[in-house]
């Protein structure tokens, strides 16, 4: 089954090579979204298995995103251009990626979200 993602990132030649990465990679972008509204409606709304959150959108922080995916149940992990430590404590497990990264290592990131060892 083709694992469905959700892409929060405000940085468009970010957010496109992102997707055109996933989509290569067989993941199927359900939404590609730069606004903390826009974001909120689609982790409310829409069907996917898996997100990727920008930690800053245009000076917000994602972190109710982050809320919605808990709420949810939906695994998700952050992309930053900030460190771990810079994330709310109840957050830091969700530390992704630190940008910038190369697309091989979201891959691989990605996987150990989406099935992670126990």
């Amino acid at each position: 089954m083709t694992a469905r993602v959700l892409i929060v990132e405000d940085e468009s030649m970010i957010a496109m090579m992102v997707e055109d990465y996933l989509v290569h990679a067989g993941y199927e972008v359900v939404a590609l979204v730069g606004t903390l509204d826009e974001a909120l409606t689609a982790a409310e709304r829409c069907s996917f298995d898996v997100a990727l959150l920008d930690v800053n959108l245009a000076g917000q922080t994602s972190f109710p995103v982050a809320d919605v995916l808990e709420a949810r149940g939906i695994p998700y992990m952050f992309l930053s251009g900030y460190g771990r430590e810079t994330l709310p404590e109840r957050l830091r497990r969700r530390y992704g990626l630190q940008k910038p990264f190369r697309m091989p290592e979201l891959g691989r990131a990605l996987e150990r979200v989406r099935n992670p060892v126990n």
